[in-house]
C-alpha cells in the first residue's frame, strides 16, 4: 500500500483586504480589543462576484501547476467547505468545470473548519487503495456572507480563502503518515448556523432575526478546541512513536491566536515551530490549513524528510490531527 504524497499546494486570498480599523467603524470594538483576544490584524474579503468555487479553482490550479499536473490527470476532487456556491450542484462540481478537470469526479465534504483533515483523511484513502493516482484536495470558504457585523464575538474572527492539496502515490517514505479524527454532536450548540436548513427553513422572518448568521460560545469552544487538539496530536504521535523533538514543524488550524499558543504549549512545542498567519488572514475555515500549509511552502519552512504535525477543529464539534513527512 503506498501512502498518499503531497506533491504541490496552492492557495488564493481575496484581493479585499479587511482591517480592524474598517471593523471599527462597523461594530464596537477596536484593534487593541481584537489583537489582544484572537491575534489578528487584518483578513481578506470577497468581492461581491467571487463565488467560493472561484476562490477553489485558483488554488487548486496553483496546486496543479506546481506539481506539473495537468487537470486531465486528476481523478479526484475532494472539497471541503461550509460555505457552498449553492445548495447543489456541490462547489466541487463548479470547481472541476473552472479547471478543466474533466475526467474526475467530484464531491463536497462538510467537517466545517476541520475540513481540511478530513478532506486529506479521505483524499489519502483512495491513494492508499489504489482507487485513483491523483487526488486534488480543497479547503475553501467564503465565510463574510455569513457573518453578523452586528456581532463582534464573530465578525471579528471569519474571513475568506481557499487552499489546494494534489496527492499522488508516494514512492518512498514521505507523505501522509496518518490522520486521526473525531467529532461530537453534544457540543454542537457551540458554533453554529441555524438558518438555512430543513431545521429552519430560509422565511422572511429567519432573516429578520438573522438566523442564517454564524453563532459561537467563544469561551466554551476555546476549551473544547485546546483540548481536543492537544489529546488527537498526542494520540497520533504516541501511535507511530514520535517524540516532539522529532517534529519539524505543527500548523495549527488558525482560529485564534490564544487556541494556537494553548495547544502549542500543552503539546510542549515553541512557538518558533508553529506556522502562524491568523494576523494576516483570520479564520478562513476550511481552507485555514491549506492555506499555513502553502506559506509554510512558500518560505521554504518544508523540507524534504521533514516530520510535520497539523490539528484542526470546527463546528460539530469536528476535530483531528495529521502526521506526515515532507
Amino acid at each position: 500500500m503506498s501512502r498518499a504524497k503531497i506533491v504541490g499546494v496552492g492557495a488564493y486570498v481575496p484581493k479585499r483586504v479587511m482591517t480592524n480599523a474598517d471593523l471599527e467603524a462597523m461594530v464596537e470594538t477596536s484593534d487593541q480589543w481584537i489583537v489582544e483576544r484572537t491575534g489578528i490584524r487584518e483578513r481578506h474579503v470577497a468581492d461581491d462576484a467571487e463565488v467560493t468555487s472561484d476562490l477553489a479553482a485558483k488554488a487548486a490550479t496553483q496546486a496543479l501547476d506546481r506539481a506539473g499536473i495537468s487537470p486531465e490527470a486528476v481523478d479526484v476532487i475532494v472539497c471541503a467547505t461550509t460555505s457552498a456556491d449553492m445548495l447543489f450542484p456541490s462547489t466541487a462540481i463548479f470547481t472541476q468545470l473552472k479547471i478543466g478537470a474533466k475526467n474526475a469526479f467530484a464531491f463536497d465534504l462538510w467537517a466545517t473548519c476541520a475540513g481540511s483533515l478530513y478532506s486529506l483523511s479521505v483524499g489519502s484513502q483512495y491513494i492508499e487503495t489504489g482507487r485513483a493516482r491523483t487526488v486534488l484536495c480543497i479547503g475553501a470558504e467564503i465565510l463574510s456572507r455569513y457573518v453578523d457585523y452586528t456581532d463582534r464575538t464573530t465578525c471579528i474572527l471569519l474571513a475568506d480563502a481557499a487552499g489546494a492539496a494534489v496527492l499522488r502515490p508516494s514512492e518512498d517514505d514521505s507523505g501522509i503518515i496518518d490522520v486521526q479524527l473525531g467529532s461530537n454532536g453534544e457540543y454542537a450548540d457551540l458554533l453554529y448556523a441555524l438558518g438555512g436548513g430543513t431545521k429552519q427553513f430560509p422565511t422572511h422572518e429567519s432573516l429578520d432575526q438573522r438566523m442564517h448568521y454564524i453563532r459561537m460560545k467563544g469561551s466554551e469552544v476555546f476549551k473544547v478546541a485546546v483540548r481536543t487538539m492537544e489529546q488527537a496530536s498526542t494520540a497520533i504521535l504516541a501511535k507511530h512513536g514520535v517524540s516532539r523533538d522529532q517534529l519539524r514543524l505543527f500548523i495549527p488550524h488558525q482560529a485564534n491566536l490564544r487556541i494556537i499558543e494553548a495547544t502549542a504549549k500543552r503539546l510542549g512545542m515553541p512557538m518558533e515551530q508553529v506556522l502562524v498567519n491568523i494576523d494576516r488572514f483570520g479564520n478562513t475555515g476550511a481552507a485555514s490549513l491549506y492555506v499555513a500549509m502553502e506559506e509554510a511552502y512558500s518560505l521554504g519552512r518544508l523540507r524534504k524528510g521533514d516530520l510535520i504535525l497539523m490539528a484542526a477543529f470546527g463546528g460539530g464539534l469536528t476535530w483531528g490531527a495529521g502526521l506526515m513527512r515532507w
